[in-house]
């Protein structure tokens, strides 16, 4: 089958499945199968293609994040590898690392504490732009340990990991950062949330926990839809300030921080 073939029915398949991107996720799966980038499928459409692409289709039909799919994901500079043993790292989750780096300027050899280190995204992201800092991550599952190790060896990254939850805050830090579980349920969300580790994201009052328990300078929180307002109160309750509220690309209220 051609390319061009092969993408048109995959955006069949997909959008008749409720993808919400067929297209786009259509043509990413077709160039990672064929080893191009999205722009290079048009440059050859013609192009034969085998059928190794058809159970990755079938896959991200079934509603299995892309990102299990491919088996990598972008996250800022880095490309890492994904699979269930953590959350996919998502675009929003990208301004948490920015918010930390802002926060940081100005600060030689920063201790860094990452909770729910998950795949690594977020500590291997800061030291990849901070190669200085000591960064560290923890977290309860060792599936997800053992998923950030793969992806600091891969990456050529040093980060320490350890098996961990939030008491680790209280050893003393420049900075603690956290996506930590949100979500109260599933029910009514996208179904691709159903093939994520169900506890990284479901859970309630960590925010808080976390807030009363870092021994640090700053804190840095993800947050889901809504609960900005009142995470920002918990901070201040708990002895922060200048706690600010910064919206993702779409401006929804993402990261809660404040400093001591």
């Amino acid at each position: 089958m051609k390319l061009r073939d092969a993408l048109e029915a995959a955006e069949r398949t997909l959008a008749s499945a409720g993808v919400d991107t067929p297209r786009v996720d259509a043509e990413l799966l077709l160039a990672h199968v064929a080893g191009t980038t999205r722009s290079g499928l048009y440059a050859d459409l013609d192009r034969e293609i085998d059928g190794s692409w058809e159970p990755l289709l079938e896959r991200r039909a079934a509603r299995e994040p892309l990102a299990y799919v491919l088996g990598e994901w972008g996250f800022r500079r880095l490309l890492l590898k994904t699979d269930p043993r953590a959350l996919v790292p998502r675009p929003e989750t990208e301004i948490v690392v920015e918010r930390c780096l802002a926060l940081l300027e100005g600060t030689d050899t920063p201790r860094l504490l990452d909770i729910g280190v998950g795949s690594g995204a977020i500590a291997l992201a800061l030291k990849d732009e901070r190669p200085d800092a000591l960064v560290v991550g923890v977290d309860v599952s060792d599936d997800a340990l053992a998923l950030a190790s793969e992806n600091a060896r891969r990456l050529g990254l040093e980060v320490e990991l350890r098996r961990g939850d939030v008491e680790v805050a209280s050893e003393g830090w420049e900075l603690v950062v956290s996506n930590p579980p949100y979500v109260d349920t599933l029910d009514g969300l996208q179904p691709e949330l159903h093939h994520e580790p169900a506890n990284a994201l479901l859970g309630a009052g960590f925010h808080e926990t976390i807030a009363r328990t870092a021994r640090t300078r700053f804190l840095v929180l993800e947050v889901g839809d809504g609960q900005a307002d009142e995470v920002a109160s918990g901070l201040k309750e708990a002895g922060y300030d200048e706690v600010t509220i910064t919206p993702d690309l779409a401006g929804i209220d993402r990261v809660v921080e404040g400093r001591r």
